[in-house]
């Protein structure tokens, strides 16, 4: 017992002293935000060490541009509930796209994204921590967290959660994680395409060198869905300096929101500052 206190005092000490020596020199990157870079952090990267490699570490700050969770692959026809669910979405992207005043998306109004859109909601970074026990994903927009327990059971019949619930194991090189118990609230994407608190996805991650990661995911949800979504190959590349770059601080803040959208989003959309009357209606229920 003295043997494990001593060397989880001493590993403390050493992260401690890591980034008291970081933070001392006061330099730290910011990574890929929206596909941009500093030309400092770019800098940075390029003169920056290739890290070693080992295919089970996951840890640090990744990004991916035009990531998807189908990537292009046929998405599956809705069932009757599934349909209802969409049309009742009025996304203020793709196809079906409405001015944000006289949309629904949650984001819209500061409601946490949920997972897998915070993966990809506006091409921003995630980072991975990962310890023994659990792998935890750090997501930019709103600096959400999504924690993923390993060689653990997922519950019968959860309590929805904004993030779920997910378990992880490894199967070779890959880490194959599943995860349920999703809150309906939330969207899949941007185009507004739903999911039930039924949904179930897995998601199968690899590291097939130093600086890359890539997942496929296969999504069920058979009360919206005739069939499970499968998607392609999404690619993620690590952000240079490994140790000093850090994720930007990127929330929503309710007040601003409120602010944002009475005094530009509203105005810009119908030319009066509260949001339609049927809206607001929406966000009361």
């Amino acid at each position: 017992m003295k043997v494990r206190v001593l060397n989880l005092v001493v590993a403390v000490v050493a992260l401690v002293a890591l980034s008291s020596s970081v933070f001392a020199q006061g330099v730290i990157y910011g990574p890929s935000t929206q596909g941009r870079r500093s030309p400092e952090a770019m800098k940075a990267a390029a003169a920056a060490p290739k890290p070693t490699y080992d295919p089970k570490d996951f840890s640090g700050v990744w990004w991916g541009r035009n990531n998807s969770l189908l990537m292009k692959n046929p998405m599956p026809g809705f069932t009757p509930e599934g349909k209802k669910a969409f049309d009742a979405n009025k996304p203020s992207a793709g196809p079906r796209a409405v001015v944000p005043a006289l949309g629904n998306d949650p984001i819209g109004r500061c409601d946490p994204v949920g997972f897998p859109r915070n993966l990809w909601l506006n091409t921003r970074s995630s980072e991975f921590v990962q310890t023994p026990v659990k792998i935890v994903q750090i997501f930019e927009w709103t600096h959400a967290t999504r924690e993923i327990i390993m060689d653990g059971k997922l519950p019968e019949d959860p309590d929805p959660r904004w993030y779920g619930y997910a378990v992880g194991h490894w199967e070779g090189n890959t880490l194959v994680v599943n995860s349920k118990g999703y809150d309906e609230r939330t969207w899949l994407d941007s185009l507004g395409n739903p999911h039930s608190e039924g949904m179930e996805l897995e998601e199968r991650w690899s590291h097939p060198d130093a600086e890359t990661l890539t997942v496929t995911m296969t999504l069920k949800d058979p009360k919206y869905y005739q069939q499970p979504w499968v998607g392609g190959v999404q690619t993620f590349k690590l952000q240079l300096p490994k140790n000093v770059t850090v994720l930007e601080e990127a929330y929503c803040v309710p007040s601003e929101e409120e602010s944002f959208n009475a005094n530009t989003r509203n105005v810009a959309g119908t030319g009066k500052k509260d949001a339609p009357a049927d809206l607001r209606n929406q966000i009361k229920q």
